[in-house]
C-alpha cells in the first residue's frame, strides 16, 4: 500500500520503517510487513460481483480513500482521509528513526519531510500484543469469541467505513459490491506531514 521512511538503491534493494516488503521496492505479489493502511479488492467472482474494502486489521500508517468508477450496483469511496496517528495509543505507536528517508506513497521517498520523532504508524493490537483474543486466533478464531477490543474500537469511532478487526463484517458497511466495476482511483494521503 503506502511506504514510509524508506531508504532504496538503485536497484530497488532497500527498507522501509512501515510497510516493508522484506527489503525490496516492489511487493512481487507479497504482502506488506505491517503495520500499514491496507485496500483490498476482489474481481469477478462467480456471481459478476467485484469487492472492494480498506482495512487497518494489520495497522494503520496513512489515510486511504478507494473511489469506485464506472460502476453499477451500490458502491460509494471507502476508507478514510483522517490521520489516525495523531490519536494512535502510546502502545500501539511506532516512532520514526533517524535516516529513515521521508514520508511517499511507495519507491524511495517523494513528499514530506523527516520521520524522526514523530508518530508514523499505528500498530493492530494484535501486532502489538500478539494475543489470540486481539488476532482472532487459537479459542478466539470465530466471530462469536473474537469481539471489538479496546483498541479496535478507537479504529473504528476514527474510521467507520474500514475493517478494524478480522470479524469486522458485522459493523462494518464494507465490502462495497459492485457490478460491473471499471475501475478504482486510490488516493493516498500524505500531505498532512509536517
Amino acid at each position: 500500500m503506502a511506504l514510509i521512511g524508506c531508504n532504496f538503491n538503485e536497484l530497488g534493494v532497500g527498507t522501509c520503517q512501515t510497510g516493508d516488503y522484506d527489503e525490496r521496492l516492489e511487493c512481487d505479489g507479497m504482502g506488506a510487513i505491517p503495520p500499514i493502511s491496507l485496500f483490498q479488492i476482489t474481481l469477478g467472482t462467480s456471481i459478476e460481483k467485484d469487492y472492494y474494502d480498506v482495512s487497518f486489521v494489520d495497522g494503520y500508517n496513512l489515510p486511504v480513500v478507494a473511489a469506485p468508477q464506472g460502476i453499477y450496483g451500490e458502491c460509494n469511496a471507502t476508507g478514510y482521509v483522517i490521520d489516525i496517528n495523531m490519536g494512535c495509543p502510546k502502545q500501539l505507536q511506532v516512532v520514526g528513526e533517524d535516516g529513515g528517508g521521508e514520508e511517499g506513497s511507495g519507491g524511495g521517498g517523494g513528499g514530506g519531510g523527516s520521520c524522526s520523532g514523530r508518530v508514523i504508524a499505528c500498530k493492530s493490537a494484535c501486532n502489538a500484543f500478539g494475543l489470540d483474543q486481539y488476532c482472532c486466533s487459537g479459542e478466539f478464531a470465530n466471530p462469536s469469541t473474537c469481539r471489538p477490543s479496546f483498541y479496535s474500537t478507537i479504529f473504528k469511532r476514527a474510521c467507520p467505513r474500514a475493517y478494524s478487526y478480522a470479524f469486522d463484517d458485522g459493523t462494518c458497511d464494507d465490502p462495497k459490491i459492485c457490478i460491473w466495476l471499471t475501475g478504482i482511483k486510490l488516493y493516498i494521503r500524505d500531505d498532512y506531514v509536517a
